[in-house]
């Protein structure tokens, strides 16, 4: 082979040397590099989330019920009365920022919306088969957006009136609402009951007519006892 030759040779095998390793180079730093990025922001996201809420309280798993009460007057009886109807299958929490606002991504509760029971089997069945239609929407939530007459930090002891704000979940139908209470603070948490007042119309259901009923009021009230603890 001619001098020129072995030149050409060896300056073709020198430079496919150098792109190889430049190749091996550059995917050696990507494969370092994907993981570190993934990582940080992992670490990233999580340190957001964890430090975007300062409080956060569940319902205990004692302590907790809800209950409609609707005016009614059955045949046979003289007086009207309230059709009461509680359940206890209730979870959900709230969770507050750094200036003691809500934070509506991490607030709900939620109610089985089959678990009413009265004194009346007939009346349960029909809330929950006919009126609620439990089987095609199974719960009813409320997603607070707001909490008037307490500001951040929480107590510890004490008493306080408050209003809540929020949307209301009922038969598929979400509607805002105002919730009035009473609230009891406590090193664990929080404890105390709230109510809100609509019409059958509000989630468009019609009211009840049964032979049994001679009649009913137009309006529900909706009511909760809760306990809260922290998290």
């Amino acid at each position: 082979m001619s001098s020129l030759s072995i030149t050409r040779v060896s300056l073709i095998v020198a430079v496919s040397a150098a792109v190889i390793a430049a190749c091996m180079s550059r995917e050696s730093e990507t494969a370092y590099a994907r993981p570190a990025s993934a990582s940080s922001q992992g670490t990233s996201a999580q340190s957001t989330v964890a430090s975007k809420a300062v409080l956060r309280l569940v319902l205990a798993p004692e302590g907790s019920s809800a209950r409609y009460r609707v005016r009614e007057q059955l045949m046979g009886h003289d007086f009207p009365n309230d059709a009461v109807g509680e359940t206890k299958s209730l979870t959900g929490a709230i969770a507050f920022d750094a200036s003691g606002k809500i934070i509506r991504d991490e607030s709900k509760f939620t109610l089985d919306a089959g678990s009413f029971v009265s004194d009346q089997n007939r009346r349960d069945g029909f809330v929950r088969n006919r009126l609620l239609e439990s089987e095609n929407y199974p719960t009813i939530t409320f997603v607070p957006t707001e909490i008037r007459g307490v500001k951040p930090p929480m107590p510890k002891t004490g008493t306080a009136q408050i209003q809540m704000l929020g949307d209301l979940t009922v038969h598929g139908v979400t509607r805002p609402t105002s919730w009035n209470g009473t609230v009891q603070f406590n090193n664990a948490g929080v404890a105390g009951n709230a109510s809100t007042v609509f019409t059958f119309e509000d989630i468009q259901l019609e009211q009840p007519r049964v032979p049994v009923l001679l009649s009913v009021a137009d309006s529900i009230k909706l009511e909760i006892n809760f306990n809260l603890v922290r998290q």
